[in-house]
């Protein structure tokens, strides 16, 4: 399977070397301050995540808050010449509406030692780049988005990560990146010294590396392959395939496919692991309808695990089909079906408008080596231990007029399974963002 990722890769970077290359963006520059832009989020967050039916009594209250978030983001032209010199740069704050001790945790506020949440916080960051033709070389406070290594942005703030990160577009159809992290900062941390984790251990890397791109064949057909390494813990390679079938004006049918193969590696902190993840899904799309099916499965004896900021959250590395709302489905062994509906209303006369609703269900989970496997055998896996969920989605963005791009979305989650898994959650929220761009 690895022979197979390295030879597409490698079959994309020859047909690559045939094409021209993109018009050269540094020569474009207009300037520092000529192509800069200032942009504000104003982000409104009430999140609502219902554990009374946990039959564990330490994690059973409820997680709730309400939010404000104004997240302004700045970033800079180029300098002209042959090396373009910038800056982009950040500033969040972040208000709570209302939350209390007791409902804490929900990963949009920070908490006291008493678990009491803050009433206000703030964060800010910068980071200088330098731009050579299509190539860009960024150091400082960034949101990698890499499939090996994704800080998350699923919360009020997003997390991000100090260090490196090279983008690359020199190649028509071919994009390449890397980079190389210190640290972390998760959502609701404001110094940028944190750790950088993973999702479901306590253990912490030094350092973070990546690397690897994508290569689109043509508009059907596209390929990814990624390496990325957290230091003493794991090496982690990640392949896609994704092919779009066009049928008719209004049908199509998509293919996609995801792999990820982990070994530990140097110190093995986790232990020994040697786990494998893929996914497939096949969408139907006609008119304003897509119909999804999907299936992913865990092979190994730990489950499957990705890079956070700090431990535990903050990561979005899981480039699989059924990590969703709420649950990854990513249990030693866990084999897991979905099917999905969306509706685009767009193509109704409503644009703007569009529906989710998906279920996915997740068995066969093996407790083989839980005791004395991932993470000093703190998963408390029974063998054939199963897991469902069920997520409903609307989302409406305002087209036209004042308040042109103003988005609401209401997200809910019902999780049923065995204490492994999560056990008994009911999800909720509500996310209002109205971007204004002032520059």
């Amino acid at each position: 399977m690895q022979a197979m990722k390295w030879s597409v890769i490698a079959l994309a970077v020859a047909a690559g070397t045939t094409q021209m290359a993109f018009a050269d963006q540094q020569s474009q520059s207009k300037g520092f301050v000529e192509d800069s832009s200032l942009t504000l989020l104003n982000r409104n967050y009430y999140f609502n995540r219902d554990l009374k039916n946990r039959s564990d009594d330490e994690v059973r209250r409820d997680r709730i808050d309400w939010t404000q978030g104004f997240l302004m983001n700045y970033s800079s032209g180029f300098t002209q010449g042959t090396v373009g010199v910038g800056v982009d740069a950040y500033g969040y704050l972040g208000l709570k509406l209302d939350g209390g001790r007791g409902t804490s945790g929900t990963g949009n506020l920070p908490t006291s030692s008493r678990g009491e949440p803050a009433d206000e916080y703030s964060t800010a960051g910068a980071a200088v780049k330098v731009r050579v033709s299509n190539t860009v070389l960024k150091y400082g406070n960034l949101q990698p988005t890499s499939p090996v290594f994704a800080l998350g942005g699923s919360r009020l703030f997003p997390a991000n990560g100090t260090g490196f990160m090279l983008t690359s577009e020199e190649i028509d159809k071919l994009f390449l990146e890397a980079g190389y992290f210190t640290a972390a900062r998760d959502g609701i941390e404001t110094f940028h010294d944190g750790d950088i984790g993973t999702s479901y251990s306590s253990e912490t890397a030094r350092s973070a590396a990546y690397g690897g791109g994508k290569y689109s064949f043509n508009d059907q057909l596209s390929a990814s392959f990624y390496y990325g390494k957290l230091k003493d813990l794991w090496n982690q390679y990640y392949g896609n395939l994704n092919y779009v079938q066009p049928l008719s004006s209004n049908q199509s049918l998509t293919f996609d496919a995801n792999y990820y193969y982990t070994k530990d590696s140097g110190s093995a902190k986790l232990g020994s692991i040697s786990n494998n993840a893929f996914s497939l899904a096949a969408a139907y799309s006609i008119d304003a309808h897509t119909f999804t099916l999907g299936f992913q499965k865990i092979n190994g004896d730990t489950p499957f695990d990705y890079a956070s900021a700090q431990t535990g959250g903050g990561g979005d590395g899981i480039f699989l089909a059924n990590s969703i709302q709420y649950s990854d489905f990513n249990a030693p062994g866990e084999k897991s079906w979905q099917a999905r509906y969306d509706l685009n209303m767009a193509t109704l006369g409503v644009p703007g408008l569009s529906f989710m609703a998906r279920y996915v269900r997740g068995t066969g989970i093996d407790a083989a080596g839980a005791e004395t496997g991932y993470a000093g055998g703190s998963f408390p896996y029974q063998d054939g231990d199963a897991e469902r969920e069920t997520n409903v989605e609307a989302k409406y963005k305002i087209q036209s007029g004042a308040a042109k791009d103003l988005s609401f979305r209401v997200r809910q989650s019902w999780h049923r399974g065995d204490a492994s898994t999560g056990g008994t959650v009911n999800e909720f929220r509500i996310i209002t963002e109205y971007p204004l761009n002032i520059l």
